[in-house]
This record gives C-alpha cells, sequence and structure tokens, in this order.
C-alpha cells in the first residue's frame, strides 16, 4: 500500500489569495499547501479522497491519470468542488468514475453537480453516485468509515489495512468520539486535521490533535488542513518524534 498527500492546507490554501502566508516562512518550499487531498494505492489499484479544486494540479504532479474511484468525506467545496476534473479521469477509464460517499453528500453533489451525474445528448456522466457501505475493497486494501463531528454537520474518516499495516485518514473533525477511538485504535500511520493552534469550533487544533494521536496510541502521526499560522519547520523543531507536519508530494508505502 502506498499514500501520497496530494495537499495538505485548509479550505484557502497556503497562501491565501493575495500572497498571504501569515506566519508561514514563502521561502520554505513544503510550506506552500494545495487543498487537503490524498490518494491510496493497492495493487495497482488507485483511489482518491476527495476531489477538490486543485486536483487537477494534483494529479499531474502525482502522474496519475486512472482512478478506481473516490471517496468523498463530505460536501465542503474543498473537498469536492474538483469533480469537474474527473473528466479526463473518465474518459481514461471508458466511463464514469465510480463516486463512493455517504447518501446525504451523494444527494448534496447531485444537486449541485448534476451535469457531472447525467448522461445527455452531447456528454457521457463524469461520475456514478455510490453508496458507501460498511467497507470498501480495492486491490488488496480492506477500507472502513466512521462518522466524525465536524462542528455542525459530519464528515467521513476512513482506515485502510493491507497486510497487517494500518493507516487512518481523519480530516475535518472536531472531537474524539469512541466510534472513531475503536477504528482509528492503534493504526501505524494517522493522518489528521489540524488548523491552527487555537481550539476551533469545527477543526481539531494542535495540542488537541497531539492529545488525541497519544489517547489512540499511534505510532505516526502526520498533520493535515493546516493553515498559514502553522509554519513548517517550527512545527517540525517542537514536535516529538512520532509527529510531524505533512507536505505536498509527501508519500510513504507499507
Amino acid at each position: 500500500m502506498k499514500v501520497r498527500i496530494l495537499g495538505c492546507g485548509t479550505s484557502t490554501g497556503v497562501p491565501k489569495i493575495g500572497n498571504q502566508w501569515g506566519q508561514c516562512d514563502p521561502a520554505e518550499p513544503r510550506n506552500a499547501r494545495l487543498r487537503t487531498s490524498i490518494m491510496v494505492e493497492s495493487a495497482g489499484k488507485h483511489i482518491l479522497v476527495d476531489c477538490g479544486p486543485d486536483l487537477r494540479q494534483q494529479l499531474l504532479s502525482a502522474h496519475v491519470g486512472h482512478l478506481e474511484g473516490v471517496v468523498v468525506t463530505h460536501a465542503h467545496g474543498d473537498h469536492c468542488h474538483g469533480i469537474d476534473e474527473l473528466r479526463p479521469v473518465s474518459q481514461a477509464i471508458g466511463g464514469p468514475v465510480p463516486l463512493h460517499a455517504r447518501r446525504n453528500v451523494l444527494d448534496e453533489l447531485e444537486l449541485r453537480f448534476a451535469y457531472a451525474f447525467e448522461q445527455s445528448d452531447l456528454y457521457r456522466p463524469i461520475v456514478e453516485a455510490r453508496e458507501l457501505g460498511a467497507e470498501l475493497s480495492f486491490g488488496q486494501c480492506r477500507t472502513r468509515f466512521v462518522d466524525q463531528p465536524h462542528g455542525g454537520p459530519l464528515s467521513l474518516g476512513l482506515r485502510f489495512d493491507e497486510n497487517g499495516f494500518s493507516v487512518a485518514y481523519a480530516i475535518d473533525f472536531s472531537g474524539l468520539t469512541d466510534d472513531m477511538m475503536t477504528l482509528y485504535d492503534g493504526v501505524d500511520v494517522w493522518i489528521a486535521d489540524c488548523l491552527t493552534r487555537e481550539p476551533h469550533p469545527t477543526h481539531m487544533h494542535l495540542d488537541g490533535v497531539l492529545g488525541a494521536a497519544r489517547d489512540l496510541g499511534v505510532s505516526q502521526l502526520y498533520l493535515v488542513h493546516m493553515g498559514n499560522s502553522l509554519d513548517y519547520r517550527t512545527l517540525v523543531a517542537e514536535l516529538p518524534d512520532w509527529a510531524a507536519p505533512a507536505y505536498d508530494g509527501l508519500e510513504f508505502v507499507s
């Protein structure tokens, strides 16, 4: 199993429009962050988690044009507004890209992006809606899911297992539930939300996610969905040796 961090920035990316780097050093290339997304590869099969507005650039950088499917964690724009960028992927695979999500998320996407799901006289569908069940398998990887509090709405968390190695992905969550603790307990790698240093009503903050990682007993923590108040080198200097900020293009293999 190979995991690639396609982007690790918050909804505005880093820098924000207006060249706003905040407390991030613009001379450090790992501070340049596209919207958060990951891609998981197993036995030559690729699953994308979220399709934000930077998707074209992310797939070009990853040299990937063929996907077995996309999982959308929730319907916020930074996680789904690149859905049109899946058109070349659908052309490459000869049909609509399977798009997996909770039923309420699919309903929202089918309303917002009706053209992407529909056949017309001139265009074929880009994606095909598939409601998530308890698990999803691709390649040799087993994928399980959990609903996470994201302020008011819910987001989807994921755990990938293959040959005794486990990776969990938890973005856009504001607290750790019992179900989340059960799914994420003792994972080898936890890729987790960390928007700011200070507590936030809809996202995890630095001390909160570090405490959660300790409670879960994860072996390695990577921080994603980071805003421009979190400088890469500053974080590296202060984090424990089992935790690190992610960066765009980071890959690891089981």
